[in-house]
């Protein structure tokens, strides 16, 4: 899907109130947050997700935490590292 698809009529139609409208948005920011954090990570380890690397620090799971956004408050999931070095620039801790 093309970012251009999330702008037309027929997309648009399925929306029957304000509350869903936001309610999806909503959930965009929280995807694409969480997506950009991931990249942060892969750019702080040196390597992607499900490569092989010869470092030492490597992925350890995620924290919770909660966001607040013009669009409201959000739980998104923070990756982080082993060494507890990653710092995140979109999302600081």
């Amino acid at each position: 899907m093309k970012k251009e698809d999330l702008l037309s009529n027929d997309f648009l139609k399925q929306f029957t109130s304000g509350e869903e409208l936001n309610d999806f948005l909503k959930q965009i920011q929280k995807r694409g947050i969480e997506k950009i954090l991931e990249g942060e990570l892969d750019s702080h380890l040196g390597y992607d997700k499900h490569r092989k690397s010869d470092n030492s620090n490597a992925r350890n799971g995620f924290t919770e935490k909660k966001l607040r956004t013009s669009l409201g408050e959000s739980k998104i999931q923070v990756p982080r590292d082993r060494d507890a070095s990653f710092n995140p620039m979109i999302v600081p801790k």
